[in-house]
């Protein structure tokens, strides 16, 4: 039932977000290496969604939604964050940085959800863009943490 509501909110979320102007709507996919205290997991993988609302020049925030699953021995452990995302590009180029904070609901039994966040740098290719990130699901007991490297595509 949990992963069945958490499908129908991700539907709605994603469906009310694409309504609207799509110039603005971002997704893509990143893979991870753990580190810190999260060498209990071979490596990390995700997508995410987001749609960004221009507040200044060059400043954007919005909701994001996405998917991030670590491998652990043969078995996969999941997440599903949804959070708020921001954005502040530079002016007269194409880098930019920001940070997605929100909690990432587990999808697994037995498996606590927690605080979800993302500090990351990218550069903008026009519809292509490159992002650099550390991710952290800080939980009861420790974080689930990597350094990813990813692509996001540009609607």
């Amino acid at each position: 039932m949990k992963k069945f509501l958490v499908l129908i909110v991700s539907c709605f979320i994603l469906g009310s977000v694409n309504s609207f102007a799509q110039e603005n709507f971002k997704f893509g996919g990143n893979i991870g290496i753990p580190v810190g205290d999260a060498d209990i997991y071979d490596i990390n993988y995700g997508a995410d969604a987001a749609y960004f609302f221009e507040v200044s020049e060059g400043f954007s925030v919005g909701p994001m939604i996405g998917f991030t699953g670590y491998s652990v021995e043969g078995s996969n452990i999941s997440f599903l964050p949804v959070a708020a995302t921001g954005r502040y590009q530079f002016p007269a180029s194409m880098f930019f940085l920001g940070a997605d904070l929100g909690y990432a609901i587990s999808l697994e039994d037995g498996v606590d959800g927690g605080f979800f966040y993302r500090p990351k740098v990218g550069y903008n290719f026009g519809l292509l863009g490159v992002i650099a990130s550390y991710s952290g699901i800080s939980v009861d007991g420790g974080t689930w943490s990597s350094i990813n490297l990813g692509v996001e595509f540009s609607l």
